[in-house]
């Protein structure tokens, strides 16, 4: 018998899977939690029956939350990423040698150690010395941590349930007191195509508390729509003014010099939503 996963998170219209085999389904303290092995995308992380993650398109997404605030920042020394739990940011930010820590806040820590077991490629940089695991509250974490973090990356699940708080002006600008006076926060911002008031409602948030707001683009497969949006926050630096001939070569899939300009450059109905 076939089995399928089928993703309703987009009302009227679905994404489905065909699954090879369910290698954990529990119920945590906060959501459901699924990985299974699938045909075409391999091991994949399903919270709330929304794919999060996947073995073989995730490099897109971990690349672009992080590199883009990364090689934007002169000098990234402490990182902090709220939710990602599945380690896949943090496992790029510690390709930068600037880094000397970078702290993982999930406020599930099922998430963690199943993806630990499950899906290693993702995870490994988890036991890394620089990195600091919390698991709690990622708005009372910031909260509490002022003027300490160069680079804040949200790589929060959708904007429903848990993660809800975590979309927002108040949020925001909790962010923006943790970060330094030369700060960078990002933060994954839906899809323009089905959920286009979202990606207006969060990009003006933070553009009413940071000097430099910008929309930048990435093609993620699994995600609806497959064109996924990021807001990027800054204090001082422009991201779509650096020197990308100074970007050192990185071990990545996606990410490139050239793709750090050019994911600035939107089409002009994602243009009509931001400006």
């Amino acid at each position: 018998m076939e089995m399928w996963l089928k993703e309703m998170q987009i009302e009227g219209a679905a994404m489905t899977y065909k699954v090879k085999e369910t290698l954990v389904r529990k119920k945590t303290q906060y959501q459901d939690l699924a990985i299974v092995d699938t045909d075409v995308f391999g091991r994949m992380l399903v919270l709330d029956g929304i794919v999060q993650t996947t073995i073989k398109d995730e490099f897109v997404y971990h690349e672009m939350i992080t590199h883009i605030p990364l090689f934007t920042h002169p000098n990234p020394k402490k990182v902090l990423v709220v939710g990602g739990g599945d380690g896949g940011a943090i496992r790029e930010i510690l390709k930068h040698p600037s880094v000397e820590k970078a702290v993982l806040c999930e406020i599930d820590g099922d998430v963690i150690e199943e993806c630990k077991k499950y899906l290693p490629e993702i995870s490994c940089a988890l036991d890394d010395p620089r990195c600091e695991i919390f698991v709690g509250d990622g708005i009372q974490y910031v909260k509490e941590h002022k003027n300490e973090f160069d680079v804040i990356i949200v790589d929060s699940t959708d904007p429903f349930s848990i993660a809800e708080g975590l979309f927002g002006g108040n949020f925001y600008k909790d962010i923006y007191n943790a970060l330094t006076e030369d700060g960078i926060f990002v933060a994954q911002t839906e899809t323009p195509f089905y959920l286009p008031e979202t990606v207006k409602k969060v990009f003006n948030d933070a553009r009413n508390i940071f000097p430099v707001t910008k929309l930048f683009m990435a093609a993620i497969p699994t995600y609806p729509g497959g064109y996924w949006s990021f807001t990027i926050g800054s204090k001082k630096y422009d991201p779509t003014q650096v020197d990308t001939t100074k970007i050192p070569e990185l071990d990545t899939k996606y990410y490139t010099p050239e793709i750090h300009k050019a994911c600035f450059v939107l089409p002009k109905y994602i243009q009509e939503l931001v400006k």
